[in-house]
């Protein structure tokens, strides 16, 4: 099968390196720019392809004419994207023979769009899963052909979601290719109105609300702790960032008032349903340090309130 990339991350290298071992003719693969602003802590589809002398191109615009005319030269059987961040015009998505297929990091039709499951973790949610789908001008609308679901533990992380993911994406893909190559694959259209659609988040939106639950901002924390760019309260206009936190019911009948600092056998703060035990902390400009060792060193007196 003639193939035509597009891809990003540690997604797209599972699913290129799966393509390559299966001995599918790569054509071309179609990247991104590491963005100065963006820490890169996973594996680069560039690096992969240049390996096995693949074509690497990394357009600012993939809906440039320019862009259009080299793939539809390539005459691909299909174009397939792993975790591209640019929606493709209707050009590019009718220049195949077998379709232009997408994986997305959700069950969908639950969580399209950006960070699916960042979003995910935030939300609470037990299961997230892996979709192929057909694509459309719109984020992860298209016809599904096939899913797999993926558990949430209680304990997981963005970072330990993001490896399921990215193993139980090249599964899928595995396994779904031989249907993909003779295009007999399933085509389901998706309940669109049954399902979610979230943007992008920016390192603002780990503010934390004191005044919601211990086990929503738990959540928060989890979702956007390292490698991303954390959880945080102020502390007179300085951000306190919670790198690890479990909640904690408050003292029963207790006057809480939501983040107010609690220094009592560890550090924890009040919510407005219960305590947050911050397990891993770090003031900005600080050394990141454990929340018993936070209170030795610093003590409280001037932590007696977050905003």
């Amino acid at each position: 099968m003639r193939v035509v990339v597009l891809a990003y991350h540690d997604v797209g290298c599972a699913c290129l390196d799966l393509l390559l071992r299966a001995g599918d003719e790569v054509l071309a693969v179609y990247t991104h720019r590491d963005a100065a602003t963006e820490t890169i802590w996973f594996d680069s589809v560039t690096r992969l392809a240049e390996s096995h002398h693949i074509p690497v191109h990394r357009p600012r615009n993939i809906n440039r004419p320019r862009w259009i005319e080299a793939i539809r030269e390539a005459t691909p059987d299909i174009i397939l994207s792993f975790n591209y961040r640019q929606l493709v015009c209707r050009e590019i998505l009718d220049i195949h023979r077998l379709g232009a297929i997408n994986l997305h990091c959700s069950y969908l039709p639950a969580y399209r769009g950006r960070c699916p499951v960042n979003w995910a973790l935030i939300h609470g949610e037990l299961e997230t899963g892996v979709s192929l789908h057909y694509m459309v001008e719109a984020p992860d609308a298209g016809d599904l052909v096939a899913q797999r679901r993926i558990p949430i533990a209680p304990d997981d992380t963005a970072r330990t979601l993001h490896r399921e993911v990215v193993r139980e994406a090249a599964v899928l893909l595995e396994e779904t290719l031989p249907a993909i190559r003779s295009g007999t694959n399933a085509r389901v259209a998706q309940d669109l109105a049954a399902g979610s659609q979230f943007g992008k988040r920016r390192p603002e939106d780990g503010r934390i609300e004191w005044s919601l639950p211990a086990v929503q901002i738990y959540n928060l924390v989890r979702a956007v702790t390292h490698p991303f760019p954390g959880a945080f309260g102020l502390i007179d206009d300085k951000p306190f960032f919670i790198w690890d936190a479990r909640p904690e019911n408050g003292d029963a009948g207790g006057h809480t008032v939501p983040g107010r600092v609690v220094a009592r056998d560890g550090l924890s703060i009040e919510t407005g349903r219960g305590r947050l035990r911050v397990l891993r902390c770090q003031l900005a400009g600080h050394p990141e340090m454990d929340g018993d060792e936070f209170v030795e060193r610093y003590g409280c007196s001037n932590l007696r309130q977050l905003s």
